[in-house]
């Protein structure tokens, strides 16, 4: 089980920066804000000597990851037997052209999370895992849904992973060239990228008089993604 009390994640060979160990960061703080700000990762596993890796919807609890899906996934028949896994979000947040191809380079902020997946067996724990999948995301949602059938929850699996070790790099430099280069007459620039959520899109079959709710005002035309999620997150969690 992972230390709760701890402020940094253990550092040693599997997580450790090796390449430029000046952007690695191994503290909760760090870690936690960036895998709370994004709704996407990317899960790494082998199955039969082969690589996987499968993009896939978490969320986090403490120091504790989950995801879900069908039952009929490869990616969860694997993990969930108990084997070790990695799971990565990266935040994309500029092209950088410099005045050497060498030096051009994109500004980004990663995780890589390390840990040993369990199927979620227990009925109570699946049943809060998958209300949290959505609550994280829309806070408090849930409460004003169909609830989900045991067919629904039965066909679902999901899957927990205690975060052993974790690693956080940024890049956040733009352009960085060699000295002697500036005094070239090369144009160089950085690129700025956002995600940002576009017009709502209501489903043209709602029924008269049903309303947006009020908890999805961070989902609005123009807001940048990573500030709605992680705003969402931290409405529903508290660490």
């Amino acid at each position: 089980m992972p230390d709760v009390s701890a402020r940094n994640y253990p550092v040693g060979t599997l997580n450790r920066v090796k390449r430029r160990p000046d952007r690695g960061h191994y503290d909760h703080e760090t870690v936690h804000r960036l895998l709370d700000a994004a709704a996407l990762a990317h899960v790494s596993y082998v199955v039969d000597g082969w690589p996987f890796c499968t993009p896939t919807l978490f969320w986090r609890e403490h120091q504790r990851l989950y995801w879900h899906g069908s039952n009929s996934s490869r990616m969860l028949k694997s993990v969930s037997s108990g084997q070790r896994a990695c799971l990565t979000v990266t935040h994309f947040d500029s092209l950088v052209l410099a005045r050497c191809g060498f030096n051009h380079s994109a500004d980004y902020r990663s995780v890589m999370a390390f840990g040993c997946a369990r199927l979620v067996d227990d009925l109570a724990e699946k049943r809060q895992a998958l209300k949290m999948m959505v609550d994280r995301l829309f806070p408090n949602r849930t409460a004003l849904l169909r609830q989900s059938t045991e067919q629904e929850i039965n066909a679902t699996t999901v899957v927990a992973m205690d975060i052993e070790r974790a690693s956080a790099k940024i890049r956040c430099k733009g352009v960085v060239d060699e000295e002697g280069d500036y005094a070239l007459p090369i144009y160089a620039e950085r690129i700025p990228l956002t995600l940002v959520c576009g017009v709502p899109e209501p489903c043209p079959r709602l029924l008269q008089g049903v309303q947006r709710p009020i908890g999805l005002e961070q989902y609005r035309d123009g807001n940048p993604l990573e500030t709605a999620v992680l705003a969402a997150h931290r409405s529903t969690y508290r660490d």
